[in-house]
């Protein structure tokens, strides 16, 4: 009967545990399986120009990023100057990928806070976003000439991201020539 007793409260102490350890883990270090891997192959519509479309071979040939958004997203907003900065800068072109957004609200939120993009692909129900494995917005991926994906950042990029991680991954990029 002790032993039938034991039971629950073993149970619960390796519920307890695991729960511990879970708390403890950084959701925005959740390794991607598409590191290494060429980014999955897409065609979607343009955010801009619905009749045309975008691919993801449209990407190939030079480092880049593509930036997962959404005019509901607050973090969006939050990290959009810095991805202007990025842009700016003019060593690697953004892609967009507007994200279970309406066509109207996300034309309106670039308006307001600026279009960095090169091109924007358009994901309503967020098919190539389940493709790309995307958690939540924002999430940037970086990409070699060749399109595989060598980096991937959850969560908003601010200046300690663009400065100690994005930046020196492309400009590593371009200079090994990859």
């Amino acid at each position: 009967m002790k032993k039938k007793a034991l039971i629950p409260l073993l149970i619960f102490g390796v519920l307890a545990v695991l729960l511990a350890v879970g708390l403890r883990l950084d959701p925005h270090t959740v390794p991607s399986p598409l590191i290494g891997k060429p980014l999955p192959a897409f065609t979607a519509p343009q955010l801009h120009a619905p009749e045309q479309t975008f691919s993801s071979d449209e990407m190939i040939g030079e480092v880049s990023g593509v930036n997962v958004f959404a005019s509901w997203c607050v973090p969006c907003r939050q990290e959009h100057p810095y991805l202007a900065q990025l842009a700016a800068r003019g060593i690697a072109p953004i892609y967009g990928l507007s994200y279970k957004d309406r066509r109207e609200d996300a034309r309106a939120w670039l308006a307001r806070f600026g279009d960095v993009y090169r091109a924007i692909a358009y994901d309503p129900e967020g098919r190539v976003g389940l493709d790309l494995g995307v958690y939540g917005v924002p999430e940037t991926f970086i990409l070699d000439r060749h399109g595989v994906v060598r980096y991937k950042h959850i969560g908003p990029i601010d200046a300690a991201a663009l400065r100690d991680e994005i930046m020196p991954r492309i400009e590593r990029l371009i200079r090994e020539g990859q």
